[in-house]
């Protein structure tokens, strides 16, 4: 018996559009960001106010799974889904008409029709990770790289949109600092956009409804219900799979051979018994990555790439956005279960984002600025480390995933406080500690 039958192309497409909207609306603003800081009271404090709100948004997680512990058989997923979907399509629309109002607060002035949206948008996003992952466990399980790749593009479709709109392109100007002493120098400017910020907010709004039309063919679609587990015709056989610590292995049926970690699959309750050693290693695998992916990273990304040049930078962040989704296809294709496999990918991404973190550090003279080789190897040590990691997610989700709703919904709030304790800790490291140094533009 083939425990992974093949998929159904049009659902795991459907799949996909309804994991863009899981980060979409965030993403979204940080690439737009370039064009916000310019007409925002905050200016470039504008992304310390965000990654801050981002946090604080991390209150949505904590009540849905609140509520979900309370009344577990009146509230689901479904219904999580449904309200982030709402939410986060009237958030984008607030977007449109407010996100140039400002009012004061505290006698400063502040964005706060951005920064209200703004948290809106947080509040949805962070929400996502513990409700679209554990409502993937009414799929078989070769739909989860379909979540991922949807959650990779909700990056990547933005920052192709911007790149589109000229977000981010600069021009060198001859410009005066002292008019008493006609002292000029050379700064850096930002090229107006090709169309305006009101239209890329209207584009996160129409994601956010194909993300609710999807959702909605997903759980109502006869054809889309085909592939949910409790429908399938296979489910009143017993599997049984080989122990997670074997290197090899393959998705059809065979019998676990050791006892310490029992991978039997009884595919009537949708659930597989892993021992609480491994559960717990993977979660703790599942905190490093987001941890690093969602809070190092993106931290030091500039100081790790701008001195070897604006090409470099633009590269790094591109090529990356595109390898995030290719990678959850690969995984799709050359699944993995084994832990040995899942331990030595996360300990090769791990080496590879503590050199661009070295890298980072040594800013703006790091090796080789300013020259060719060296933008060469931190622009592949950018991508290498965002493949590796998007492989180990979308695996261990998909072990996860045979184990039952509530591995995910594990997976999903360990996501969220990998995600927070790094973003907080390279807050306090580059804005109040000052430990990385930004080399100049036009320099």
């Amino acid at each position: 018996m083939d425990c992974f039958p093949s998929v159904k192309i049009p659902v795991y497409i459907l799949v996909i559009l309804f994991g863009m909207g899981s980060w979409v609306a965030i993403n979204g603003m940080w690439v737009e960001l370039p064009i916000l800081v310019d007409q925002s009271p905050e200016g470039w404090s504008l992304p310390s106010y965000i990654t801050i709100i981002a946090q604080i948004a991390n209150v949505g997680p904590l009540l849905y799974i609140l509520v979900n512990k309370v009344a577990p058989n009146e509230f689901n997923e479904k219904h999580g889904v449904f309200i982030i979907v709402v939410l986060g399509t009237t958030a984008c629309l607030l977007l449109v008409f407010f996100w140039k109002d400002t009012s004061y607060v505290g006698g400063v002035k502040h964005s706060t029709g951005l920064l209200v949206s703004t948290f809106l948008l947080s509040l949805v996003d962070c929400t996502s990770s513990v409700v679209f992952l554990p409502y993937m466990s009414i799929f078989k399980p070769q739909y989860i790289s379909a979540l991922y790749i949807g959650e990779g593009l909700s990056g990547l479709v933005p920052s192709l949109v911007a790149i589109g709109q000229g977000v981010g392109k600069t021009i060198c100007v001859n410009k005066t600092v002292n008019f008493t002493t006609n002292e000029t120098e050379i700064v850096a400017e930002y090229n107006p956009p090709h169309f305006p910020v009101e239209d890329f907010f209207y584009f996160l709004f129409s994601i956010m409804i194909i993300c609710g039309l999807a959702f909605s063919l997903l759980h109502y679609l006869p054809y889309c219900k085909e592939e949910h587990v409790s429908l399938n015709a296979d489910v009143s056989s017993e599997v049984r799979f080989r122990n997670a610590d074997s290197p090899s292995y393959s998705y059809s049926e065979f019998r676990n051979e050791e006892s310490e970690l029992q991978c039997s699959i009884s595919v009537t309750d949708n659930s597989v018994v892993i021992s609480r050693r491994k559960f717990i290693t993977l979660l703790v695998q599942v905190a490093f990555i987001n941890a690093l992916t969602n809070g190092v990273l993106p931290s030091v990304s500039s100081y790790a790439t701008i001195p070897y040049g604006d090409q470099a930078y633009h590269l790094s962040a591109t090529l990356s956005s595109i390898a995030n989704p290719l990678t959850c296809l690969v995984a799709f294709f050359l699944p993995v279960l084994s832990m040995w496999v899942i331990g030595s990918t996360v300990l090769t991404g791990f080496g590879i984002g503590i050199y661009v973190l070295i890298i980072a550090a040594e800013s703006p003279t790091p090796p080789m600025a300013g020259e060719d080789i060296g933008a060469v190897i931190i622009v592949t040590a950018s991508i290498l480390v965002t493949a590796l990691m998007t492989f180990s997610k979308v695996s261990i989700a998909t072990v996860l995933r045979l184990r039952g709703r509530m591995a995910l919904l594990w997976c999903g709030i360990v996501t969220q406080v990998g995600s927070a304790i790094g973003a907080i800790l390279m807050f306090l490291i580059v804005n109040q500690l000052k430990l990385f140094h930004q080399k100049a533009a036009c320099t």
